[in-house]
Order: C-alpha cells, then structure tokens, then sequence
C-alpha cells in the first residue's frame, strides 16, 4: 500500500512539473542530454561496452557525490582490474564532472527516473552485479527491482544532514521498509550512523567507515594543478587572492562590500568569485560592476580573452577546487545564508584558512576538524568576516601556520575509500558464494 502512495505520489509530481521541465528543455536546453536516459532510453552501444566483470553499478546523483565516490572507484580498480565499473549520476554537472574526475569507469550513464517500469527495464538491460549508492540516495522502485533480481545494494559515504534526518523522521515508517533492501551501509560518522538508525535501519547493517571526500581531495592536491592555475589568471607567487567559492544569492553582496573595504588596505588584493550554481555568473558580473569592480568571466578567459580587472567571476563548472590552490584566504558560502554549508575541505586541503558562516549544519564534522587546528573560522556577518580576515592576513606567519595545521589534520584523515572498497568486494564474495551454494569459509560471514 506505501509502495501505491508512493508511485502515485510521484506520478502527480512528474504530471505537475513536466511543463516546466519541457519549457527548460525547449528554451534553454538544459537537462536536454540527460532526459532520455533518465526516462529509460539507454545510449546505442552502451551495453556492448560493459566488458569486464563483475558489473558495478555506482550511483552518485551529483558533483559532491562525485568527488566521494571517485577514490572508491580508485580503489575498486586497483582491487579488482576487471571489473566493469558503470558510474551514473542525476544531474549534468556530475556527470561532467564524472567523465574528469573518475577515468577509471567503463562507462557512463544518468540515473533513471524512479518509476517502476523505467527503473525495472533499465536494470533488466544493465544486469548489474552490485550497485553501489554514494552518500544518502534512497530510491524505493529502483531498490525493489533489485531486490527482486537478487542484486544486492550497498551505501558507501552515507550522510544524513539535520534538515534530511528530519524530513526522513517523518515518514520513518516508509523508509525503514525501503531501507531493508540496503544490504550493508557504511557511514561517515558515529551521527550519521544514530541516524539512519533511527529512521529504520537495521542496527548490524551500519557501519562508521569515514569520509571518502578526505582521499579525493587529497589526491588532487599538487604543485603543477597551482601552476596552471597561475598562468591561466596571470598570477605569480606574490599575488594576494580572496577566493569565495560556492556562494549563493545574498552571499556575492556581501563579499563584494567586505572587498570594497579590503582594497583600503590591500590595494593589490584579487577576488575570485565562485557562485555554487554557475548560471548565475552573469548576475554575479552586474553586481560586481554596480559596486564599480572591473570584472571578467571564466568563460571569457576560456575562449582566450586576456585576464583584465581585480575579479574573476566563475561561471562554468570544474574550476573551484583548482582556484582554491592560489588563495592567500578562502570564504566558503552556503553558510551566511540558510543553506547548511559547502565542502571546507577542499580549501583546507590546499592549506588555507577558511571562513565560514553559522549555517554549516551539513558538515559540522569538518566544521569542528577545521576549528580545532586553528585553520576554519566562523563569523556571524559582513563586519565579523572583514575583521577576521583583516586581522589574518596582517599576520603571513600565523596565516601559514593555521593553514598549514589545518592542511595536516585533513590529509591525514585518509583511508575510508579503502573500507568502501573492501566492503563492496565483501559483498560481491558472498553474492558469488550464495550463488554457488557454498559454506561461508572461516571468518567469511557475509551480510
């Protein structure tokens, strides 16, 4: 009966939004190269091309999934060379950011809308062996469909965000049933775990394994990804950068003031801006020229025009891990605003000392990681931020060491994509296993 208002549920919302999509489609062309796919219409020779076995599905819906499931798959192919490794995600940014980031996938795909006969054909055609879902994505008809094919689904980075936990707490009765389709889950942390607990999975299913997103961004880090960087921009070693990465609406206004102000006392001071949604790079740019900044985008600087002005506005996708590299100091947004935070790891990973505001409930283990070493700082408002990184970069010494503390502590918190990988193969062993009725060996318990 759930599974009937559930279906039913998501039917009405599909009939509800199609206009709107379909208007998206027609006139600006977005989710045009994901809709077939995701309504089932797999790419002409994309079968023929999962070679290899076994067959791992991994799901990851989008960029911040991505950069997780990325040294999973790493550490996958080191384990099992063979293997054929299908990556999908549901938006297009991931999926471009997947074909950059995770080269070692046989192959790519979007993730099929949850209705029952999309999801049933696109899994029948597929066969996966094991699918794997990055971080929290839970979708009952596509679960059900596997379960019912003897497919077994494991969670590796599992989250569950204050504001996820409570609109799941709500329908706790609904979940736990989708949840039992979930074979092992692996968690980042000890809340993480409480939580999907709480909201009905099995306790011995639930595993705290880390965080995934501490081995991706740390293989990223290197000299000659600064390197290009500074030449593409004109920068040298000597050149002073405030980089505001993932800001949303409201956020722009306020870094633009408090580096009005800056300029008073760093008149060589550079800004990169970077809003969370790239669309909104335009914007972004006029409101930057109405404060009297001369500005140019990236994908200016892209199609080859000149660097010119003291800010670069970012509007297109892939760029800001990179431009965290040149920072003398970092405000990262989704946090002045009620937004719950963005990735403070990946700043911190490049050494630098971050700001942030008091909206970061959906990564206050980082949060605290970064406090703690000195190198992640929260503020309250536009006076809180300028004072605070005034008073840092008037000392390059302490600026070096805070940053450079932060930058051990997150470098130092590897080895959770080993776990994942290890749990996925666990799982497939005992799936071979069951299927040809063999005995668990000594110290082989399976799930």
């Amino acid at each position: 009966m759930l599974t009937v208002l559930y279906n039913l549920t998501l039917l009405a919302g599909l009939l509800l939004l199609a206009p709107y999509y379909a208007f998206r489609i027609l006139v600006t062309g977005k989710y045009r190269a994901s809709i077939g796919q995701k309504l089932g219409r797999i790419p002409e020779g994309l079968i023929a091309s999962l070679k290899g076995h076994p067959r791992i599905w991994i799901h990851a819906v989008s960029v911040g999934e991505v950069t997780a499931a990325a040294p999973v798959v790493a550490a996958l192919r080191g384990k099992l060379p063979g293997a054929c490794i299908l990556l999908s995600t549901g938006t297009e940014t991931g999926q471009a950011m997947a074909r950059k980031l995770i080269p070692q996938a046989s192959a790519y795909l979007y993730f099929p809308l949850d209705l029952p006969w999309v999801v049933k054909g696109v899994i029948g055609a597929i066969a996966p062996d094991i699918v794997v879902l990055t971080e929290t994505e839970l979708w009952p008809n596509f679960l059900r469909h596997c379960a019912k094919r003897g497919i077994p689904a494991v969670m590796v980075n599992g989250r569950i965000s204050p504001r996820s936990f409570r609109r799941y707490s709500r329908t706790s009765f609904f979940w736990g049933k989708v949840l039992e389709s979930v074979r092992e889950i692996g968690v980042i942390s000890a809340v993480d775990a409480e939580r999907i607990r709480a909201i009905g999975a099995a306790p011995q299913k639930v595993r705290v394994m880390g965080n995934a997103k501490y081995d991706s961004i740390a293989s990223r880090v290197s000299g000659e990804v600064w390197s290009r960087k500074a030449a593409q921009l004109k920068m040298t070693v000597d050149t002073r950068v405030l980089v505001a990465g993932s800001t949303h609406e409201g956020e722009e206004a306020v870094v633009l003031k408090v580096y009005r102000e800056f300029m008073r006392d760093f008149p060589d001071l550079r800004l990169i801006l970077v809003p969370r949604h790239p669309e909104r790079g335009a914007a972004v740019r006029d409101l930057a020229a109405q404060e009297g900044h001369a500005c140019i985008l990236m994908s200016e600087i892209r199609a080859g025009r000149e660097p010119e002005g003291e800010v670069v506005i970012v509007d297109v996708i892939g760029e800001l891990f990179a431009l965290y590299s040149l920072a003398a100091v970092v405000y990262c947004g989704g946090s002045l605003v009620p937004k719950g935070g963005q990735n403070i790891l990946e700043p911190a990973a490049w050494g630098k000392v971050v700001f942030y505001g008091p909206s970061m409930e959906d990564f206050a283990e980082e949060k605290a990681l970064l406090e703690e070493a000195g190198a992640g700082i929260c503020v309250r408002d536009e006076r809180e931020l300028l004072e605070g990184m005034k008073r840092v970069l008037s000392d390059p010494a302490e600026l070096r060491r805070r940053g450079a503390e932060g930058q051990k502590r997150v470098l130092s918190s590897r080895g959770a994509a080993e776990r994942y990988a290890g749990m996925i193969v666990r799982v497939l062993d005992c799936r071979t296993r069951d299927a040809g009725g063999k005995q668990d060996g000594p110290g082989k318990q399976c799930p």
